[in-house]
């Protein structure tokens, strides 16, 4: 039976692939930025219901929902995304070509991303239809990835509860199970209020909030040094005063700290908070702190993530064509070898697979030489809670980055969709098994617990 089941699941994606092209085209071209995303919402909604899903909308988030078809356990979760960028508005080109200039793009593939999970529910509720499957199984749309906040507060609203396991997958440069943690992450903005006057008439009397912003950022450069290895400090000035013959009486600082672990964020949140009380003291100023948003790291669990990766492999790279490899050659030709290089440094060393452009195999040892992706996703928080694996899926040639005009034209593209449908039928298939095996599910849990430890898991926001 499985092996009819996953052949059934894999045709039926190729059968409705023309709809799912359909859905991930229109919210690539009309794309929306965090938590207002209410076409792609719309659209996907429509698409569950037509297929026979049960739509609940959740409570002050007008942009996420829960479709859910079967009943009894296990409860399976597979989530989605369809939040864009800004200033990533890009036509599938092989050159820079923005549709809107300085308009919003799907530069991280979140078109895809949802659709794709779409594809794997859809496959799998018929399956349970046929009685061929027990369970319940539920599609997440969440909202505002981008913004590292969606999944956390549909956590917050116990929209989670009750799910045994998860599944999701994300664009990328390459086929592999992810089998290591990405960061986790605060979202912190510093403001300072001082007093204004004359810089050059009467400064005496002002007190700079701008100062106070300098001074911090200088303090936490030198605290570079003396914080966890693989935590990352980045800030931006996001306002810094009007003129500058006025003593700014306020400023402000958007900061992200970001780590392996969520313990050694707060270790050096705390610290940067100091310095921050620091830099109010020395310029007579008062500071406050508003977190706006934080992720915990991802726990990949191998139980779910070895069955992940071995339907990766039995699905296989979906027919590239030359017009694929052509695409994939010119958009590499935009980046440097040694940029590409750099930003394929997560590969493993069995191999230059830089030599390829377009990552047509399915690896499973892509990112076990690191210890961590250096980039934050929401997902890290649904993994504290529920046994959650993911992989990713070559949508973009291996080191294009994501978040650029390269990424975006390449989630609009046929190269793009091939890869989505590798993501669609692996996480079917898995779930496959999942249902088909009352023992998975109580591997993953407890693995879960004996990883997490005493550790309880509170949302950050």
């Amino acid at each position: 039976m499985d092996n009819l089941n996953k052949k059934f699941l894999m045709e039926y994606i190729d059968e409705i692939q023309g709809e799912l092209r359909d859905i991930s085209d229109k919210i690539w071209k009309n794309p929306e930025l965090q938590y207002k995303e209410y076409y792609a919402s719309n659209l996907q909604k429509e698409c569950l219901k037509k297929h026979g899903f049960s739509i609940e909308g959740l409570e002050g988030m007008d942009t996420a929902f829960v479709a859910s078809y079967g009943e009894g356990r296990p409860v399976i979760a597979v989530l989605g995304e369809y939040d864009a960028l800004d200033g990533l508005s890009q036509k599938v080109s092989t050159t820079k070509e923005p549709i809107v200039d300085g308009g919003a793009g799907h530069g991280c593939g979140h078109n895809l991303l949802g659709t794709g999970s779409i594809g794997a529910v859809i496959a799998v509720k018929e399956l349970i239809k046929l009685k061929k499957l027990k369970g319940t199984i539920k599609y997440y749309g969440c909202p505002a990835e981008e913004d590292l906040s969606g999944k956390v507060l549909m956590i917050k609203k116990g929209f989670f509860d009750g799910i045994d396991c998860a599944f999701s997958w994300h664009p990328f440069d390459i086929n592999t199970p992810i089998r290591i943690p990405t960061l986790a992450n605060y979202s912190v903005k510093f403001r300072y209020n001082g007093i204004s006057a004359h810089a050059a008439q009467a400064p005496y009397n002002g007190r700079s909030a701008l100062d106070a912003v300098e001074l911090m950022n200088i303090g936490c450069n030198y605290l570079r040094e003396h914080i966890f290895d693989n935590c990352r400090v980045h800030y931006v000035t996001t306002n810094g005063g009007k003129m500058p013959n006025i003593v700014p009486d306020f400023a402000e600082v958007w900061y992200y700290i970001r780590g392996v672990k969520m313990e050694h964020v707060r270790d050096v949140f705390g610290r940067i908070v100091d310095i921050a009380k620091g830099a109010a003291l020395m310029t007579g100023t008062i500071m406050e702190y508003d977190i706006i948003s934080g992720v915990y790291d991802y726990i990949p669990n191998t139980i779910l993530t070895d069955i992940l990766s071995q339907n990766m492999k039995l699905v296989g790279v979906q027919n590239y064509n030359e017009d694929d490899y052509y695409f994939a050659d010119k958009l590499a030709e935009t980046v440097s070898i040694d940029k590409r290089s750099s930003v394929s440094s997560v590969l493993s060393g069995n191999k230059d697979i830089t030599k390829m452009n377009l990552h047509d195999e399915v690896t499973d040892d892509t990112f076990t030489h690191n210890n961590c992706i250096s980039l934050s996703l929401d997902i890290g928080d649904v993994s504290y809670i529920i046994p959650t694996a993911q992989c990713s899926c070559s949508v973009w040639p291996i080191g294009i980055s994501a978040h650029t005009w390269q990424s975006c034209a390449s989630a609009g593209s046929d190269m793009g969709f091939k890869a989505m449908l590798l993501a669609s039928k692996s996480i079917s298939c898995s779930i496959n098994d999942v249902m088909l095996d009352e023992l998975v599910i109580n591997k993953a849990k407890k693995e879960l617990k004996d990883t997490v430890g005493s550790f309880e898991y509170t949302p950050i926001i």
